[in-house]
């Protein structure tokens, strides 16, 4: 720009013999310094040849040494590919977000306090940082890093492993199906430092997306906290969710809308059959808040696995089968979700265990069923030789009174044994049923209708900057030139940016430019 500062400095370099009278400073001044006049002119018609083509909208051969002016030069661009090495990407991602972009961060080595703070303000701004160490995604159908080519269709991904992404999107390709969008969060996304800040918007963004019919969700091993709150926001994505979660001990096949795939081959299958089946019947229903679970349980396995299910997926469901007194305590009143083994030691001294006389569950459940805030309570009946010979005798006025004061509640009966016990299986079902008791002979059912009547906190985030998903992609690279190359053979508009570290790799000196940088944008602000 041919302001007074830069026609000195012109000067200065010899570039110039004296200011030029008449020149603006939003005047474009162009010079060059040659051996020869026909190199200088070759030089200018070049120059001719870049402005034509950046009007034209189709610059794609000149390199720019900025991000601001690879901006300039492609102002449509909305995703900002960075791929410099690790101590330099965290700035240049910076300042794509400060430039409203979206941000695919291939680099690795970024310090994890920087992917936090990037995150954050990128929730803050309605757009998305996948990575850092993020080497695959697809998104608007447009491959980013190493992505496979798949067709598009109704399965959204989002992925803590890239090749774990691609052998899934592989798959469902080959399997005749396609893929929505595949979002990469970056290896650490999961960790409890980071606390899956990209996994939940890109959950919310697939939720509200109508191209996606199912959600996978693939991952190394998730911290626990974290994976209990994204499992717990995926319950409420009122489509179906497949998750594969290596080394995470899954509590059960399948939890309502939940899926779980032993591996990633099975979660491929899975997705494809879930995504042909949700086109047949529509979408799973959305859980709805309708207070606390009780679990009352006179069989001590069955209540230890319902615990691990619901705990899976509820916060702080109390129960007296953790060994911890305080837990024992807290399970018989507890204020919010329970499961209580009343066959245990300290329940059953001095009585009877509760499959021969059901009398405990029977006190238990007239306790509970008058605490308003809750709303469904989850008990089993076991049959069989040694048991009670009718605990529907028992159980069932007890069920009824309790049902007849309450027209909130709902109590869900897991019925365990055979049509050759001696209480008459069939019978034992009919009696539970005629006093309002829904029956199940799957304890994993059970749950499920239970977890339907116990909605999430949160459903996660607004789907803030659903923009970023839709198509056309149009992109600025800095980093690898491969990627750059990629898109170009993808059709993407595009530009690529010839980046040098700040200062010639001088740590000191571009510390030293960045604050005069900030001071110099204080002063024009």
């Amino acid at each position: 720009m041919a302001t007074e500062a830069n026609q000195r400095l012109m000067v200065e370099s010899t570039l110039l013999r004296e200011p030029l009278a008449g020149a603006r400073a939003d005047d474009l001044l162009i010079a060059v310094s040659a051996e020869t006049g026909k190199a200088a002119e070759e030089a200018l018609g070049r120059f001719d040849e870049l402005i034509k083509g950046r009007r034209a909208g189709t610059v794609t051969e000149y390199r720019p040494k900025s991000l601001a002016v690879a901006l300039d030069l492609l102002p449509s661009a909305n995703w900002v590919l960075v791929s410099v090495p690790g101590r330099h990407a965290a700035e240049v991602a910076r300042q794509a977000l400060a430039a409203d972009r979206n941000v695919f961060l291939y680099s690795d080595n970024v310090a994890i306090a920087e992917e936090v703070a990037l995150k954050k303000t990128a929730g803050e701004c309605g757009r998305l940082v996948l990575g850092p160490d993020c080497g695959t995604a697809i998104v608007a159908g447009v491959g980013l890093g190493f992505a496979n080519r798949v067709r598009r269709g109704p399965v959204g991904l989002i992925g803590a492993s890239g090749t774990g992404l691609q052998t899934i999107a592989s798959r469902i390709h080959a399997l005749g199906l396609g893929v929505s969008q595949a979002i990469g969060i970056g290896g650490r996304d999961l960790s409890r430092e980071v606390g899956g800040a990209t996994a939940s918007q890109a959950l919310a963004l697939l939720a509200g997306d109508s191209a996606t019919g199912v959600v996978v969700i693939v991952s190394k091993p998730p911290h626990p906290e974290v994976a209990e709150r994204l499992l717990a926001q995926a319950r409420a994505v009122a489509k179906p969710v497949v998750l594969q979660f290596q080394g995470y001990a899954v509590p059960g096949r399948r939890l309502g809308n939940l899926h779980f795939a032993v591996d990633l081959e099975d979660a491929a299958h899975l997705a494809v059959e879930l995504a042909e089946r949700s086109a047949d019947d529509g979408a799973p229903e959305v859980a709805v808040d309708r207070g606390a679970l009780r679990g009352l349980f006179s069989g001590g396995t069955l209540a230890s696995e319902a615990y691990l299910r619901l705990s899976a997926l509820l916060p702080d469901v109390a129960s007296n089968l953790s060994g911890n007194q305080a837990a024992k305590l807290g399970a018989q009143a507890a204020p919010g979700h329970s499961v209580l083994d009343l066959g245990a030691d300290e329940l059953t001294l001095g009585r009877p265990h509760p499959m021969i006389d059901p009398e405990l569950v029977v006190e238990h459940l007239a306790r509970v069923g008058e605490e308003r805030g809750v709303g469904t309570i989850l008990l089993d009946v076991v049959l069989g030789d040694g048991a009670h010979p009718d605990p529907a005798a028992v159980l069932a006025p007890a069920v009824e009174r309790v049902l007849a004061a309450r027209d909130d509640l709902e109590i869900l009966a897991v019925l365990v044994g055979t049509d050759e016990d001696p209480q008459d299986l069939e019978a034992q079902r009919e009696r539970l049923e005629e006093v309002g008791a829904r029956v199940f002979t799957s304890l994993g059912a059970a749950v499920d209708a239970g977890l339907a009547r116990v909605a999430t906190a949160s459903a996660g985030r607004s789907p803030q900057g659903a923009e970023a998903l839709e198509p056309p992609l149009v992109a600025v690279n800095i980093g690898v030139e491969l990627f750059h190359e990629a898109l170009v053979a993808q059709g993407v508009e595009t530009v690529h940016v010839d980046w040098r570290p700040p200062a010639g790799g001088n740590e000191k000196l571009a510390r030293i430019l960045t604050r005069l940088e900030g001071s110099t944008m204080g002063q024009a602000k």
